[in-house]
């Protein structure tokens, strides 16, 4: 039988964009998937995700940060800062009861951070490619000439194979905002599941932040899962069915306590 995909609705915040999402409701604990930078939730690992909750019965949000996707505002607005507040947002007002929070590159980070604010709202934390402190961290491993260079005209321009213009400009501005929500200078007090899934021949994001970021979490119970030949997109077949398959185990585990 084929389930009922889910609409866009929107949901219009007091002075804020309109955040773009898609909601299926379902028992507890939900899952909700944060997309990468840049990215939105259209795509596989986000769509995968919708299918296999539905078929679980479980509910499922995913939704389009400030200023990308069908969500309005502008892109180039967006800071780390405002993309978790779209992220509490989400946690607060669009859905119930404790979450399995899903964040994919970026979204990982996010997750962290949602996590740390809303503790009684995260069930558990399933990171793919997670990218904490990402971008400070590559520009601050830059040679000293490269950002001074960087900070006198303003802008970071970096190569990237996923988007058409080839490349993704930072602002200075964006940098120092993103580096006030930095996690992995300290420990992350997070007490939840915490499941890291990261590829080896990631040519974006080193897999030893998710090593980091595991040692850095309070929470006992963590894995990290290393796949030799996994990209930075982890969007294969493979690759989406050990994401569901980690989900899965989550989900038992959690309502199993209960």
């Amino acid at each position: 039988h084929h389930l009922q995909s889910s609409t866009v609705q929107y949901a219009a915040r007091p002075d804020l964009p309109k955040l773009a999402y898609r909601k299926v409701k379902g028992k507890s604990p939900g899952v909700v998937f944060l997309p990468g930078f840049a990215s939105n939730m259209g795509g596989k690992k986000a769509e995968a995700l919708e299918e296999f909750c539905q078929s679980l019965g479980h509910s499922y949000l995913r939704f389009d940060y400030t200023g990308c996707g069908s969500s309005e505002g502008e892109m180039v607005d967006g800071t780390v800062g405002t993309w978790k507040r779209d992220v509490l947002y989400v946690l607060d007002e669009l859905v119930e009861g404790p979450q399995i929070l899903v964040g994919s590159s970026m979204g990982g980070w996010l997750m962290c951070l949602a996590a740390i604010a809303r503790p009684e709202r995260t069930a558990a934390m399933v990171g793919i490619s997670t990218a904490a402190d990402h971008f400070v961290t590559v520009f601050n491993t830059l040679p000293i000439e490269v950002r001074k260079e960087i900070e006198e005209k303003g802008q970071w321009v970096v190569p990237t194979k996923h988007n058409e213009e080839g490349s993704i400009t930072f602002t200075t501005e964006f940098l120092k905002e993103a580096e006030q929500h930095c996690v992995l200078q300290s420990p992350i007090p997070v007490t939840c599941p915490v499941r890291l899934i990261h590829g080896m021949k990631d040519q974006d994001v080193p897999w030893h932040i998710s090593m980091q970021l595991a040692e850095r979490v309070l929470s006992n119970d963590v894995d990290v899962i290393l796949r030799k030949h996994g990209q930075h997109r982890m969007a294969e077949k493979e690759d989406i069915k050990l994401i569901v398959y980690t989900i899965d185990d989550l989900i038992d585990k959690l309502t199993t306590l209960v």
